[in-house]
């Protein structure tokens, strides 16, 4: 339970990666913006929300310097093109520490999603879509007041936008906002979305990933790792679990992240109504 001083080196590099593509994607055909943002981009900002999703936990700078972590999380969102972070991180604390609890972990579906997403084409349309429930579940399930950090956050944001736009043109900026649609939709590494909380086999809430794309996401698929050990960074989870493998192995888990995805549109028993959900007081399970 120590700072991964690391991650300042690889997200920072990882945002010169992305001004790079906004280069060299300017004068490209239209065709190939979408392609490359879809083969590149989309793999590099997915990845982005989850060195977001560290930062949150304060792990690049540690616990002891908060607002370093939360001015290095708006210069990680920059690629996204929408202000994220700040929100991420208030949100995302709800998540630990009520997980599935309804009206306060906004990672639950709506009544809506539940309701509607129910059938094949309609999940495929819910995965495909899946970053704008991200974004706008939160102000339906729990509306928090606007912080002033949210608000340098998206100062910021749109500001990188315009200058991107009249720096390199309407295409660059196309592709980046692209990249986090498509790279947070049918994607095989949004995969990870899905996996990590939907009940794939009943009484059981959370999943661990292990295969090569948590080279990608900072080991976010030892899920059940992090759960247990939210202080941990990534980069110790798999040894969180080769130090309690008598906890850990035995436990369901995915192989793959794209099949996550194949099964939850083609199984029928499985939509977002796959959750578990408790009342907000105790621990009564509701779905």
């Amino acid at each position: 339970m120590k700072p991964d001083p690391n991650l300042i080196w690889i997200i920072t590099l990882m945002v010169l990666v992305q001004l790079a593509s906004l280069y060299l994607v300017k004068d490209l055909d239209w065709k190939w913006v979408i392609f490359w943002s879809y083969v590149f981009g989309s793999s590099i900002n997915h990845s982005m929300t989850l060195g977001i999703h560290e930062i949150s936990h304060n792990f690049p700078f540690g616990h002891h310097r908060v607002l370093w972590n939360r001015w290095f999380g708006i210069f990680a969102n920059l690629p996204l093109g929408v202000p994220y972070s700040i929100s991420f991180k208030r949100y995302h604390m709800d998540h630990h520490r009520y997980l599935g609890v309804g009206g306060l972990d906004v990672g639950i579906p709506t009544d809506f999603e539940v309701w509607f997403f129910c059938t094949t084409f309609r999940k495929l349309a819910w995965v495909i879509f899946q970053p704008l429930f991200v974004i706008f579940r939160p102000l339906v399930i729990n509306p928090k007041p606007i912080s002033h950090l949210e608000i340098i956050n998206a100062v910021a944001q749109i500001t990188f936008d315009i200058i991107v736009y009249y720096v390199f043109g309407i295409k660059s900026l196309v592709y980046m906002l692209a990249a986090s649609l498509l790279g947070l939709g049918l994607h095989p590494i949004s995969g990870q979305l899905i996996a990590d909380h939907c009940m794939c086999l009943k009484g059981h809430e959370t999943y661990s990933y292990y295969g090569p794309l948590n080279f990608l996401t900072f080991n976010v698929g030892y899920h059940n790792e992090h759960h247990d050990f939210p202080n941990i960074p990534g980069k110790n989870l798999p040894l969180v679990r080769k130090t309690a493998a008598e906890y850990y192995d035995e436990l369901p888990h995915h192989n793959s992240w794209g099949k996550v995805l194949y099964d939850f549109v083609m199984d029928d028993t499985l939509s977002p109504y796959s959750r578990v959900k408790r009342l907000p007081k105790g621990n009564e399970v509701l779905e």
